[in-house]
């Protein structure tokens, strides 16, 4: 099952990059994203009812997921989709976030007693070049600097310290009324800095529409479900380190999609992430 659900989440993961070209055209970034948390939230909820889930219960729980979704949603989101919106290139973004398994592997054992052996910081290591390989000739520093770098750095801190908040605190809630808690409280703080900082409009078509929905359902929905539950029944360097395939699933989606071009260096840095991922992913001894 886990191997399942971990190639579902590399393909919703990496399809991220895909929807936001589609949708960003249209909709500024905190309209969209207040959208897209507005929706899984509808959708959420009465699955959650349906499905008669228990819902968290005392105030500490929710506390807790509200924390992990506010640090790996709303925070990683706001400077991803922001740092992209000003300018900076996808290569750096990818870079910059790509360093989450890296600082999750270094904070596992203070934050969760867990060991990280020396094959899997090689796997971890080896991930991480096989990722800039990939996005290497994507990557343009110039338009990394200033805010734009800097809410990248936010995201990388968002998601890695959100993955180990949530591996520690929020073990044994139901994951689907957790991640409708979590849309909710990304919505709720998001909403109002649309409305504070953007215009809001919307420019209703076909490409939007297909954005918005496949953010919806196979980011905020699918992918985050399936992310938490990798982390609960796997180490968090091991699970994060799944997270290097991203880019080069997204490099491939781009080639399909929009012709794009896949070089043979990239197709390098597949294999060398693949392999790093592979080490990574051993128990340690």
């Amino acid at each position: 099952m886990t191997a399942g659900a971990g190639a579902l989440f590399i393909f919703f993961w990496a399809s991220g990059f895909v929807s936001a070209k589609y949708g960003f055209p249209y909709a500024e970034p905190f309209t969209f994203l207040s959208l897209r948390f507005l929706l899984a939230v509808a959708i959420l909820v009465p699955m959650g009812l349906l499905w008669r889930a228990e819902f968290p219960r005392g105030a500490a729980t929710l506390r807790h997921i509200a924390v992990a979704g506010f640090l790996v949603q709303t925070v990683y989101l706001i400077g991803v989709f922001y740092g992209i919106w000003l300018g900076v290139s996808t290569g750096v973004v990818a870079l910059i976030v790509g360093l989450q398994p890296l600082l999750t592997g270094a904070l596992a054992g203070i934050a969760l007693g867990e060991t990280v052996s020396k094959r899997q910081w090689a796997g971890l290591a080896l991930g991480f070049a096989g990722l800039a390989l990939v996005v290497w000739e994507n990557v343009d520093f110039a338009g990394s600097q200033g805010l734009g770098a800097a809410l990248c750095g936010l995201s990388l801190i968002g998601i890695t310290f959100g993955t180990l908040y949530q591996k520690r605190h929020c073990a044994d809630v139901d994951i689907r009324w957790a991640v409708a808690i979590q849309n909710g409280v990304s919505f709720v703080v998001i909403a109002p800095m649309a409305l504070m900082i953007e215009t809001t409009r919307i420019d209703w078509n076909g490409h939007f529409i297909f954005a918005l929905g496949w953010s919806t359902i196979g980011l905020s929905v699918i992918a985050i479900a399936l992310y938490f539950l990798l982390i609960r029944h796997g180490a968090a360097a091991r699970v994060t380190s799944l997270i290097y395939l991203s880019p080069p699933t997204t490099a491939l989606m781009g080639w399909l999609l929009f012709g794009e071009t896949f070089t043979a260096l990239a197709l390098a840095g597949m294999a060398v992430a693949v392999t790093g991922v592979a080490l990574a992913n051993q128990r340690a001894k």
